[in-house]
């Protein structure tokens, strides 16, 4: 697995080799360059602790996420193998990594994996915030297709074909990262089995990591047998991304976290590497730490509710395209997540459509073209208001469609 240069990792000097040594020797130093003040008395009353300065995170709560973790999630679901099975094997600790959102993740891992002017791969239709983050970091995002055919399916021959070319032509980018949306935003689809085994082969045959972002696995819809989280992952160099914005439905509790896995060369040497970018960034506060043992006793009944709640509007909407009586407005199969695709007739332009909701209803929707839909007549519709407003909502837009196809 090839890193960027971004990341300095030379060697210790003499003075820092000279320290290590001593602590293998069991000698302890007086510290004269030791500007932690916790460790001098000088901790303010509301944060007493010592300032542990672990560039991971705080070790007590990456413990108590690894515990959580191992014990199945806020669904009881284990982390995948490399054949899309359930993997028993306990999160470990180590390999975790607490920071701010999962935001942040992709930012840390952009610098991890690509040079200025490197790419990942990235799914369309996608959340745009992913293209954003790349070109804050100086990084290409290539896209690659998912295709509706009854369910969402990911264009592997596409992907295999932008990785040969990586590998071939001097004129294509150096793709050193694929992301994969498990289940993806807004199509709602799942990493299928086959596809997950094909995409580990062509990323371990092209040296290209995984970025697994999974902050909607707990809330599946009406999903396939065999769907696994890619936390876990041993086939290939793997970051799965999660977090509590989704997990406890609290975008506010600014939690996310990175779990590493793969062959132990490339888990090695990419934390390494990571360390160095996780120190220079800083530890997640200790007073935001120190929480996060008590949120994740919230996890299951919180999932729960908002799952609950996606699952009956989701019926609501069923019924109510089901009963009109123009029967032109239907709703794409969402496996999961908190979005799901409405799609109408395409003679209506997408925007014409909103603006009519808006000034016609008072009420607004996100046309398909905001996550690139390859096609117009599709509204992204949020699962999560409360069920009154949610079929008002809906009503509304079948009565905007019956009124611009008048």
């Amino acid at each position: 697995m090839r890193f960027s240069h971004r990341v300095d990792t030379s060697s210790p000097n003499a003075i820092s080799l000279a320290e290590q040594q001593a602590r293998r020797d069991g000698v302890t130093l007086t510290k004269l360059n030791d500007s932690n003040p916790t460790r001098h008395g000088l901790a303010p009353a509301g944060v007493p602790g010592v300032y542990e300065a672990n560039p991971r995170g705080q070790s007590e709560a990456r413990r108590a996420l690894a515990d959580f973790l191992s014990a199945g999630g806020a669904d009881g679901d284990g982390v995948g193998d490399a054949d899309g099975m359930r993997n028993d094997r306990p999160a470990d600790p180590d390999r975790l990594y607490l920071l701010s959102s999962t935001s942040e993740a992709y930012s840390w891992l952009m610098k991890l994996l690509c040079d200025p002017g490197d790419a990942v791969l990235t799914p369309k239709p996608g959340y745009p915030l992913i293209e954003s983050i790349a070109r804050l970091e100086n990084v290409d995002a290539v896209e690659y297709s998912q295709v509706y055919d009854g369910s969402w399916m990911i264009d592997i021959a596409e992907i295999e074909e932008l990785l040969d070319a990586s590998a071939t032509d001097d004129e294509a980018p150096d793709i050193r990262a694929l992301v994969l949306i498990n289940p993806n935003n807004p199509t709602g689809s799942y990493v299928k089995p086959e596809e997950r085994r094909r995409l580990v082969e062509l990323c371990a045959r092209h040296d290209v990591a995984i970025i697994a972002d999974e902050v909607f696995y707990d809330y599946a819809l009406e999903p396939f047998d065999g769907n696994a989280r890619l936390a876990g992952e041993r086939g290939v160099l793997t970051f799965a991304l999660d977090g509590f914005s989704k997990m406890l439905a609290a975008p506010h509790a600014k939690v996310g976290w990175i779990q590493v896995s793969g062959p132990d060369d490339d888990v090695a040497e990419a934390m390494a590497r990571l360390d160095v970018i996780a120190d220079d960034f800083l530890p997640m506060s200790d007073i935001i730490a120190d929480r996060i043992p008590d949120l994740l006793k919230d996890a299951v009944a919180q999932t729960s509710r908002v799952r609950e709640r996606t699952r009956a509007n989701l019926a609501t909407l069923h019924a109510l395209l089901d009963g009109d009586e123009l029967g032109v407005v239907n709703v794409l199969r969402a496996e999961g997540g908190w979005n799901v695709l409405v799609r109408f007739p395409s003679s209506i332009d997408e925007s014409e459509l909103v603006l009519l909701l808006i000034h016609g209803h008072h009420a607004t929707a996100q046309p398909g073209f905001f996550f690139d839909m390859t096609a117009n007549g599709y509204l992204a519709v949020s699962l999560l208001p409360e069920p009154d407003v949610f079929e008002a909502g809906v009503r509304a837009i079948l009565a905007t469609v019956r009124e611009a196809l008048a």
